[in-house]
């Protein structure tokens, strides 16, 4: 494959416009990515801050804040911030402030997972009571949806109000909303089940409040699934009416990923490309039927796999989460004439859950100003990571019970 040239390159550098009238400083954004570095009361910590910072100072355009809790109730895990009215605003606008340093943006990824809620500190709720092996959860009530608006706007509004530069919503990776979109979790007969247009209703309605509460000028992204990449889940199909639907809202930027947790479910590989990046495809199609900025997330490891898919049209931004985790500065490198790609490691029988495990561990690292020191193995970075959040359990209970 030829290599990309000098004026391909300098796509990555140019800045990107959203419809709200903010414009992003480039083309490279770092993934929304559970760091787990809240201090289990929902509050930032001072190694989390620095994380943020780092990336951007290493040249990122926006930083995402993965799985952001609008609700003490049903979080991803007890490292989540929470955006309620109680929280340390202190914090939350040093956090802010640090994470948009040299240009950079900072956004939260505004979120509550569900049926995927953490069952140690939460009782986890869905749009459908499920009963699978190794998955519980009850069925939420109409008044429990109808309360979802005003709940992601008052956390919007939070954020603003902190400084961060803008939010997005997160529906994808099968947390509450992706679950709403998905056949497999929602089984609901009412107005928000059954077609793909009132799967998506919660999720226009939030978007509504959002826009309410923040204002024309202020961007709101969206991350959602391409595909569930499961047997009787959500289809490409489905995901592109999805994107048809949300080129109606006052959505700035549609962030592509793909991929659900759901235990006993059969996997499919429909959406999925056979190598790295993914939802290229997915992407294109995407962009034919939307004029709101399309930024894909998934597998990229090289400079030139993310200029070819800006070279081709396919996606209007990049989104890296595990080469950033490699490399804090790798923006920087990326739109420098020097280039350089990050080294992934390779593992060898690494226990289920361990690589992630090891790049959320070496998170706390790049916060702590030391993954030259990171040295742990799989096995027992999965080890610090589950002793980690069973301590923070303990606080997340003390704080929200």
């Amino acid at each position: 494959m030829n290599k990309i040239g000098n004026d391909a390159k300098n796509l990555l550098g140019q800045p990107l416009d959203l419809p709200c009238g903010v414009r992003l400083k480039n083309r490279l954004v770092k993934s929304a990515m559970s760091d787990s570095l809240g201090d289990g009361a929902g509050n930032p910590t001072e190694m989390q801050m620095r994380l943020y910072e780092r990336w951007a100072e290493g040249g990122a355009a926006l930083s995402l804040i993965g799985e952001v809790q609008t609700n003490s109730h049903y979080p991803e895990k007890p490292g989540n911030l929470v955006l309620v009215p109680d929280a340390d605003l202190t914090a939350l606008k040093a956090l802010a402030r640090r994470g948009s340093v040299n240009g950079s943006s900072i956004w939260p990824q505004l979120g509550h997972a569900g049926a995927l809620a953490h069952a140690p500190i939460s009782e986890p709720k869905g749009p459908s009571p499920l009963d699978v092996e190794g998955l519980r959860c009850d069925g939420m009530s109409l008044e429990d949806i109808q309360d979802l608006p005003q709940t992601y706007a008052q956390a919007a509004s939070l954020a603003q109000k902190a400084g961060f530069g803008g939010v997005q919503i997160h529906a994808g990776h099968g947390f509450l909303f992706s679950q709403f979109l998905s056949p497999l979790f929602n089984h609901r007969a009412d107005a928000y089940g059954g077609t793909v247009e009132r799967r998506f209703r919660v999720i226009n309605e939030v978007i509504d409040a959002v826009r309410q509460a923040v204002g024309p000028a202020y961007p709101i992204g969206i991350k959602i699934n391409s595909t569930d990449k499961l047997k009787g889940g959500l289809t490409t199909d489905d995901a592109l009416q999805i994107v048809q639907l949300l080129d109606e809202t006052s959505v700035d930027l549609i962030d592509i990923s793909g991929g659900t947790y759901f235990p006993g479910a059969a996997s499919s590989s429909e959406g999925t490309s056979s190598s790295a990046p993914y939802f290229i495809d997915f992407a294109k199609q995407a962009k034919k039927i939307t004029s709101i900025p399309i930024m894909l997330t998934g597998g990229f490891e090289t400079r030139d796999q993310a200029t070819r898919v800006l070279v081709d049209g396919s996606a209007d931004a990049i989104s890296l989460a595990r080469a950033m985790v490699l490399n804090a500065s790798l923006a920087n490198m990326w739109l420098s004439d020097a280039g350089g790609d990050p080294e992934f490691p390779t593992f060898n029988a690494p226990p289920r859950g361990g690589v992630t495990a090891w790049y959320s561990m070496r998170l706390t690292a790049l916060g702590e100003d030391r993954e030259e020191k990171f040295v742990l193995s799989p096995a027992e970075a999965l080890d610090a990571y589950d002793k980690r959040d069973t301590q923070r359990c303990e606080t997340w209970r003390n704080r929200f019970s």
